[in-house]
């Protein structure tokens, strides 16, 4: 495998873009239609926003960061808060953030090993 794109569904597109623009910190690298935009999230990583009414808010993502307390308390900058970090096991900690229509982005760092 060489490239990854995941999905997340939205019912209200407009408002999912300011979002994960939010996210993100900037507006989507892709513009593919007036109802579907992507985010370049790694080197062959991308996360791309669809509007689907009928799949909305079911979205489970997961983004692996270096720093997660650094990420949280950006986010708590930009009016996103993910509620606390929590620890799984030895594996890492991970915070969940909600988008407007209930998908869950979930940001997690990794233990070192």
């Amino acid at each position: 495998m060489e490239l990854l794109f995941a999905q997340v569904a939205v019912g209200a597109f407009a408002d999912a873009v300011e979002w994960y623009g939010r996210l993100f910190g900037r507006a989507a690298d892709v513009v593919v239609n007036d109802h579907e935009v992507m985010w370049r999230v790694a080197d062959t990583g991308w996360l791309y926003v669809i509007e689907d009414d009928s799949r909305a808010g079911n979205g489970l993502v997961t983004i692996s960061v270096s720093d997660l307390d650094e990420v949280v308390t950006d986010l708590e900058a930009r009016g996103i808060s993910s509620g606390r970090i929590e620890t799984i096991g030895d594996a890492g900690r991970k915070a969940i953030v909600t988008d407007p229509d209930g998908n869950s982005i979930a940001l997690i760092q990794i233990a070192a090993t």
